[in-house]
C-alpha cells in the first residue's frame, strides 16, 4: 500500500542518514521496522497489569505548557514518586519515577502525549509483578 506523510524535513534528514548509516535497502523498509517497533512498544504498554515500577521520560517546550503539565503531575501524584528536571533553553526533559498500578501509569503516560508542546513520552517499565 502507498501512502504519504507530512514529516518536517530536518525528520525526515535525520531519518534517512539513520537507515542509510545501518545499511537498510531503503527508506521503506525501515519505515516499516520503525513501525513496527511503535506498534510492539504500545502493544507491551497495553498489556501490562497489576502494580509496576515505571519511568516516564518526557521533552517539551517550557513556556508553552508547564502550567499545564504542572497540573497533570499533581493529578497524578498517587503514582508519582519522585521526578527529575533538566533546563535546555526553552526545551525541557522530564523524568518521572512511578510505582503502581500499570493502568494508572498508561493513563499518565497518554495524557502527557497529548500535549502538541511535549516531543516525546516514552515509557520505561524497570519492575512488573
Amino acid at each position: 500500500m502507498r501512502t504519504s506523510l507530512n514529516i518536517p524535513q530536518e525528520l525526515l534528514d535525520e531519518f534517512d542518514e539513520t537507515w542509510e548509516a545501518e545499511g537498510m535497502e531503503s527508506r521503506s523498509r525501515a519505515v516499516r521496522e520503525a513501525m513496527q517497533e511503535y506498534v510492539e512498544r504500545h502493544q507491551t504498554l497495553e498489556e501490562l497489569e497489576g502494580e509496576v515500577v515505571a519511568m516516564i521520560v518526557f521533552d517539551y517546550e517550557h513556556t508553552l505548557v508547564i502550567g499545564e503539565l504542572h497540573d497533570v503531575q499533581h493529578e497524578f501524584q498517587d503514582v508519582i514518586e519522585t521526578t527529575s528536571h533538566s533546563h535546555q533553553g526553552e526545551w525541557c526533559l522530564e523524568g518521572l519515577f512511578c510505582r503502581g498500578p500499570a493502568a494508572r501509569i498508561r493513563e499518565l503516560a497518554y495524557r502527557l502525549r497529548d500535549f502538541d508542546a511535549v516531543g516525546r513520552a516514552n515509557v520505561t517499565f524497570l519492575q512488573a509483578n
